[in-house]
């Protein structure tokens, strides 16, 4: 008997087909508190992980540059990952604008 995992599905149905980045809930789509924590450990650990990285190639060749090289190669590395988990986009579900446009929908009732 195959177990299937219900929660990695996307609104397509298909398991393979996931969208977002871990931690983040795929029901709610805008993401909130989860999605920002996701964008800030993709940039924190990007750079530690590359400034550490440009650290041991500096120990190696003797240089001292190439640790802040590694520190802004995993900040950009960081921004590019959030984006591509869609972290960054702005979107509006409602296709609207998000922001009050043009008259209240009670019309003049407010006007003197």
């Amino acid at each position: 008997m195959s177990r299937r995992n219900h929660t990695d599905k996307n609104a397509s149905g298909d398991p393979r087909k996931r969208t977002g980045a871990p931690g983040v809930s795929a029901e709610n789509g805008d993401g909130g508190y989860n999605a920002g924590i996701a964008v800030f450990s993709y940039i924190v650990g990007g750079i530690i992980v590359w400034s550490l990285i440009g650290w041991g190639l500096d120990y190696l060749w003797g240089t001292r540059w190439i640790v802040l090289v590694g520190a802004l190669l995993g900040a950009a590395g960081g921004f590019y990952l959030s984006h591509m988990h869609g972290l960054t986009s702005s979107r509006n579900p409602a296709g609207g604008s998000g922001a009050a446009s043009g008259p209240s929908e009670d019309g003049n009732s407010n006007a003197k």
